[in-house]
């Protein structure tokens, strides 16, 4: 192995990967619901973000659907 290696003529490629990288979104959320995920990554040392993106992702997996039904009052 050489000690030094010379990158000054290597051509660039494209990331393969871009197409699956994260894209950034604006989204609200409740605040104890921000507070639930980040207690879980302190006590886990996922940062938060990354923990609501792996529970959605294990929401998509599991083809969850959200039940909303209202009550009707009586």
């Amino acid at each position: 192995m050489k000690k030094e290696y010379d990158f000054s003529k290597m051509k660039s490629r494209r990331n393969p990967y871009a197409s699956k990288l994260k894209k950034p979104v604006t989204i609200r959320l409740s605040e104890d619901v921000i507070e639930y995920f980040k207690k879980m990554a302190d006590e886990s040392g996922v940062p938060y973000q990354s923990l609501i993106n792996l529970y959605l992702r294990d929401c998509v997996a599991q083809h969850r659907e959200v039940d909303i039904s209202w009550r009707k009052q009586a």
